[in-house]
């Protein structure tokens, strides 16, 4: 596989057209992949692709949503040619619904609690029987809107069990719109790879773009790319945006109180290591 001279490294595809040759072939197969970005930019039909492809090369796939239900991704996968509930009832694929708790089948959360979480997704990897297998949450803000705090160490714990696991995972992370940054710092911290959506509201139209701000043992596009959703296909990245940074910034006074917000968030969690971070990269 592609990346590194002289060092093999098992890449897994996207089913993102356009999105692998950005990433050196494929994501690297045993990573945690931090897929950020504000709603409606993009994030959860990213992650259909990465579940639809790795079910097309026979991988076993496990979805977890927390925003939508089980039928809702089943559909808006069906949008873009993509049939969940074939791959469910042919035991290729098992969606766990953490958002309709009501529900008492075996695929669904009582509770949104980690702890049950992770227990869940083990029971479908063994259901799913053995091999290479690709895991998305979407998303895991949800396990801690009410306290950021804990984001890093919910994170790590996440990470720490399921890595043993041979899951290839998407950790999705939801940024608010009015300042375009994360409920809580956790995702990034543990990620192996940093997949960043944005958009933008340009003449009335509304634009996505994506820029691969980290991705480990894989030489990456530093560039940021315009993407585009288009029903029976799905996502498509487009050629790159002559759009800079700045042209995404915050007022500098907004910026000050994240960066703020951020360092007490980060004080005050258990995980808080003595390292300090340069939070000025994030803007």
């Amino acid at each position: 596989m592609r990346g590194l001279p002289g060092v093999y490294i098992e890449r897994l595809k996207t089913g993102v057209e356009g999105f692998n040759e950005l990433i050196s072939g494929g994501v690297p197969r045993g990573f945690f992949v931090a897929v950020v970005g504000e709603p409606g930019t993009g994030k959860t039909v990213f992650s259909i692709h990465f579940a639809w492809q790795g079910v097309l090369e026979g991988d076993k796939v496990v979805y977890v949503t927390t925003e939508e239900s089980r039928e809702s991704i089943i559909k808006q996968a069906l949008q873009f040619g993509m049939d969940f509930a074939r791959a469910v009832d042919s035991g290729k694929m098992i969606i766990i619904d953490a958002l309709m708790r009501g529900k008492q089948d075996e695929w669904s959360l009582s509770d949104l609690d980690l702890d049950e979480l992770v227990e869940k997704i083990l029971a479908a990897k063994k259901k799913l029987g053995y091999g290479r297998a690709r895991l998305i949450i979407d998303s895991m803000s949800a396990f801690w809107l009410d306290k950021p705090a804990m984001a890093r160490k919910y994170s790590y714990a996440v990470k720490r069990v399921l890595y043993k696991w041979d899951f290839t995972t998407y950790l999705v992370s939801q940024y608010a719109i009015t300042t375009s940054q994360a409920f809580g710092w956790g995702v990034e911290h543990v990620a192996d790879g940093i997949v960043r959506f944005r958009r933008m509201i340009k003449g009335g139209i509304l634009r996505r773009f994506v820029l691969v701000e980290k991705m480990r043992q894989t030489p990456h596009s530093l560039v940021m790319h315009e993407v585009d959703i288009v029903d029976g296909r799905g996502m498509i990245v487009r050629e790159p945006t002559g759009l800079r940074r700045e042209d995404f910034a915050l007022p500098e006074h907004v910026r000050r109180k994240i960066v703020e917000s951020r360092r007490r968030d980060e004080l005050a969690s258990p995980e808080h290591e003595a390292e300090s971070s340069d939070v000025s990269d994030y803007f």
